[in-house]
């Protein structure tokens, strides 16, 4: 098969484009033919073998890519045989292996792809969308809320404007440039500001008093927890926020 290897930690220009042999599903695994792959932030920071919420490949050369969708291809012994020949999407976990064209893991990571998704939304959603719902579960919405959203094109943004309209919810998104903010309206945004304009907060402020109400939750996904606990409190200052900060690292 054709993969995509890394031979030493460091820069983009480490990553190798090659032939290797294709992988054997051990016993309650499955092999995918891969459709696509997900790249992530932090696939980047494993690549340069730096700490991180998850420990770099203990061995080189390895196959970076831990999200994948595609068809389950050939089975390990005793996994369900319902599995094969399955459209489906995985989190291959701390063991990569996904910038390939075939990539094994274990058959409990599987999780089918819905009809009407493509594969490279559906690797958007195994890992993004993961995160997603795991910050609106510690912030339920419904249309008393007023959600303020930082970086409200990225992709964690861009799931949080939709799941918050869907529930009800009064939004407002901050992106940078006209091109974002065109996209946060287009997902539904009730407000999207140009945060790269010195007066962004005037903005927010004058449209929560047309509403005559302060934003209940602030989802801010700019800096580290650590480094912006300290901002959070400025925040529900000078956002006019009440209720919750939620830091996303």
């Amino acid at each position: 098969m054709h993969a995509v290897r890394l031979h030493a930690f460091g820069p983009a220009e480490n990553l190798r484009h090659e032939r290797t042999e294709d992988p054997v599903p051990a016993p309650g695994q499955v092999r995918i033919a891969v459709r696509a792959a997900g790249v992530h932030l932090l696939d980047t920071v494993l690549r340069q073998g730096l700490p991180g919420p998850n420990p770099a490949p203990a061995t080189l050369p390895t196959i970076p890519g831990r999200e994948v969708a595609g068809t389950v291809d050939a089975l390990g012994e005793g996994t369900d045989p319902a599995w094969l020949g399955r459209d489906v999407v995985a989190h291959l976990g701390n063991v990569p292996g996904g910038y390939a064209e075939l990539a094994v893991t274990d058959a409990d990571r599987l999780h089918p792809v819905p009809e009407g998704l493509g594969h490279a939304e559906a690797v958007a959603m195994i890992g993004t969308g993961r995160t997603t719902l795991g910050i609106l579960a510690a912030t339920p919405l419904g249309p008393d809320s007023v959600a303020l959203v930082t970086a409200a094109a990225g992709g964690i943004g861009t799931l949080i404007v939709q799941y918050a309209k869907k529930a009800g919810a009064t939004v407002i998104g901050l992106a940078g440039g006209p091109a974002k903010t065109a996209r946060v309206r287009d997902n539904g945004a009730d407000l999207a500001v140009d945060y790269t304009r010195p007066d962004w907060p005037r903005h927010v402020r004058i449209h929560l008093d047309a509403l005559g109400r302060r934003a209940t939750v602030l989802y801010d996904s700019v800096g580290s927890t650590t480094a912006r606990a300290a901002d959070a409190h400025r925040d529900l200052e000078t956002r006019g926020t009440i209720g919750k900060v939620v830091l996303i690292p």
